[in-house]
């Protein structure tokens, strides 16, 4: 309980400050983004009034996404950049690319649920939540890669929850989903924030987004 305090608090100190808290060396050498000047202050109480940014409608370059994702023009470079690293950890994990990128949710017009006077990054449409992907079945000509059970010649569903802990069968997904969160830390000038399942309330899924700060907590906690 102690922890979880001090990360939220982190969390908003980080805001607050608009500084790198929780971060990679690289942060200090990261590019401008067009959205690092808009304001995320708003009243604490009444309407959320989100700013007028061009929101665009995505649907996928390497992995189509299952649902459309609606977000900030110039976040659609950093999900295009994910996407590579989601099938290239996909391809040397299984042996193929997903067939769909499941996510939970991108813009909405909203606060942060702890922190009602700071507009979430979702308000803005620069967040992700990725939930997981969908495998097609392996080609006939294809093999698996070493150490993959053959049952995994069939379509299956990799998600955060409940795979992020898998063991027996389903430890080889849980080594994909953090081989996949390490290289999209370890990516330069990709995302700020990474929120994972060691986070509170994100045991579901991966919140990447590119707030004006640095935070990445919850991938290495705990280990397959």
């Amino acid at each position: 309980m102690a922890r979880s305090l001090l990360r939220r608090q982190l969390l908003s100190l980080a805001a607050v400050a608009g500084t790198s808290l929780l971060a990679s060396d690289g942060a200090a050498k990261r590019k401008a983004y067009g959205l690092d000047d808009v304001s995320r202050r708003i009243p604490a109480r009444g309407p959320v009034v989100c700013p007028e940014l061009p929101i665009v409608k995505y649907r996928g370059t390497h992995v189509p996404y299952a649902k459309l994702a609606r977000v900030y023009e110039g976040f659609v470079e950093k999900l295009v950049r994910f996407e590579a690293i989601v099938r290239r950890v996909a391809e040397a994990s299984y042996g193929r690319a997903p067939s769909r990128l499941v996510h939970m949710g991108t813009f909405n017009c909203r606060r942060i649920e702890t922190y009602p006077s700071w507009l979430s990054e979702h308000a803005l449409g620069n967040a992700i939540d990725f939930e997981g992907v969908d495998f097609p079945p392996l080609a006939r000509d294809a093999s698996l890669p070493e150490g993959v059970p053959e049952v995994f010649r069939a379509p299956f569903a990799v998600r955060v929850s409940p795979h992020w802990k898998g063991r027996g069968l389903t430890a080889v997904h849980a080594r994909f989903l953090r081989v996949l969160a390490t290289a999209v830390i370890a990516e330069e000038d990709l995302f700020r924030v990474h929120l994972g399942p060691h986070f509170p309330g994100h045991h579901n899924h991966f919140h990447l987004d590119c707030a004006p700060w640095s935070i990445v907590d919850g991938f290495e906690a705990d280990t397959v």
